[in-house]
């Protein structure tokens, strides 16, 4: 559940097919927090908006006991900003202006 700009979660202890796949990664990249269910996509999704879109410096708390996923949820948040950059890259080689990105590549 969503309380302010957090998102609560729980460790299912099993896998839950299609909870954290490439379309649930459209899905969440989409729509502002707290447009659709919560989600860690709909809070990197936040994350990345802000980065780019306002040039606000990000963090993210991942917090937790032993066992609650924390290291799971972190490769989930890396796992969706990793395609939100690639596609933002792809856009901008498409469109030929510049970004970080392809400053990055050039140099």
């Amino acid at each position: 559940t969503y309380i302010g700009s957090i998102v609560a979660s729980v460790n299912p202890y099993k896998s839950i097919p299609g909870l954290y796949d490439s379309s649930a990664m459209e899905q969440y990249s989409k729509h502002h927090m707290g447009e659709i269910p919560p989600h860690i996509f709909a809070v990197a999704n936040e994350c990345y908006r802000c980065l780019w879109k306002r040039h606000d410096n990000q963090c993210i708390l991942i917090s937790g006991e032993s066992g609650a996923g924390k290291t799971e949820s972190t490769k989930l948040i890396l796992k969706f900003l990793s395609a939100m950059s690639q596609h933002s890259l792809e856009l901008s080689c498409r469109e030929k202006t510049s970004c970080v990105e392809q400053a990055i590549l050039e140099s």
